[in-house]
């Protein structure tokens, strides 16, 4: 059996190796615009201003 102070160091370097492998993320906020009444109406207007544009989806 393996002394505990070997046991203690294994497991900081293998948290040091995962930290180090974790892909960082960048999260978007998201605005809910259901929850502003005024929002949806301004929406709307400009959807019926604005001419129809296309979407475009790239995959990295």
């Amino acid at each position: 059996m393996l002394e505990p102070w070997i046991i203690e160091q294994i497991r900081r370097r293998e948290e040091e190796e995962r930290r180090r492998n974790e892909r960082p993320r960048l999260e978007i906020p998201l605005h809910d615009e259901r929850r502003h009444p005024e929002a949806e109406e301004e929406a709307e207007e400009e959807d019926r201003d604005a001419p129809q544009r296309g979407v475009v989806i790239i995959e990295m």
